[in-house]
């Protein structure tokens, strides 16, 4: 009898976060997910107490550290006590403060991406959802467009058009302006997939007895929305933003490796596996650092959204 009165009745969250706990491959995820969000938070108390910044071109003010190709004297990119990942080759700039701040700026961009994106896609997949009949059809065609569009040749199109429209020609674009572009192009885009998911899901639950009860008690159809409704969603939403986010940070390095992302002196992992390849040959270590760091953080990323949408999902609990 003891035990029967103090098991107590669990909602479906602590359901779910019974179950990621039971997930290793999901713990370490998240482990690795959480040590890139500190690195992130923490990047400049870190690089001040490992006495190097990720814009000073150390091999060009130090004698001795590059050669007169601009390649580091010592073996492996340079690496030795002083610097721990070595040096860029040409300007001689730090590598591990490099990629210290490119974690912050990668993790920036797709954070605050994906908080427009979930706000955006939230609030126009319900209503819309709810809603149906013209709003429905307009949303479907709006939803259709944007899919159709190619991103990557709006943002290649658009940052010669901000530099030349914006920025004088004797100047370099602000980093507010990058930042700020980046951030609207994924999330004019970005919303779509999220918007739609949730359109379908909320046309579902509509018809449930929980909204006609609330229809019966004469509420609003806000109330319905945002009271009834949105409490239901949070799970698919919750899966959508960890899947979306490496995707944002993927993005967001390739349009650097192509000229068009965060520009100098911004420290960017895409920049800087563009830079590796160029001097790949004579020093395949400045490759190797970005590349394994953009791999680790990616993959932990995506194993932490497949754990989180088992956990969520409840045809998958035992």
């Amino acid at each position: 009898m003891a035990d029967v009165q103090t098991q107590q009745p669990r909602g479906p969250f602590a359901v779910a976060l019974t179950a990621f706990r039971r997930d290793r491959v999901g713990l370490v995820s998240f482990g690795v997910v959480l040590l890139f969000a500190v690195l992130a938070v923490a990047a400049p108390l870190i690089a001040a107490l490992y006495g190097r910044n990720p814009t000073e071109h150390y091999g060009q003010n130090e004698p001795g550290l590059l050669s007169a190709e601009g390649l580091p004297v010592l073996p492996n990119g340079g690496i030795s006590g002083d610097f721990w990942f070595g040096l860029e080759p040409g300007l001689g700039r730090d590598v591990f403060t490099q990629l210290l701040y490119g974690v912050r700026t990668s993790l920036t961009v797709a954070v605050a991406s994906i908080a427009l994106i979930a706000v955006i896609g939230v609030v126009l997949g319900v209503t819309v959802g709810y809603l149906s009949g013209l709003a429905d059809r307009v949303f479907t065609f709006v939803c259709n467009v944007l899919l159709a569009f190619p991103t990557l040749l709006l943002l290649l199109a658009l940052s010669p058009v901000i530099q030349t429209r914006f920025v004088s020609p004797a100047e370099n674009e602000p980093a507010w302006m990058q930042f700020t572009v980046l951030v609207l192009v994924f999330a004019a885009f970005g919303w779509v997939p999220l918007a739609m998911m949730l359109r379908t899901t909320v046309r579902s639950l509509r018809e449930r007895e929980f909204v006609d009860a609330a229809r019966a008690v004469g509420a609003s159809r806000r109330h319905i929305v945002f009271r009834e409704l949105l409490p239901n969603v949070w799970a698919p939403v919750l899966v959508h933003i960890t899947i979306a986010l490496p995707g944002i940070v993927t993005a967001e390095a390739a349009l650097s490796f192509l000229g068009v992302g965060m520009s100098e002196p911004i420290p960017d992992w895409g920049r800087m596996i563009a830079r590796g390849a160029e001097v790949f040959y004579d020093d395949p270590t400045y490759m190797f650092f970005p590349g394994v760091t953009i791999l680790v953080f990616v993959v932990a990323f995506n194993l932490l959204g497949d754990s989180v949408r088992d956990a969520l999902d409840p045809r998958t609990r035992r």
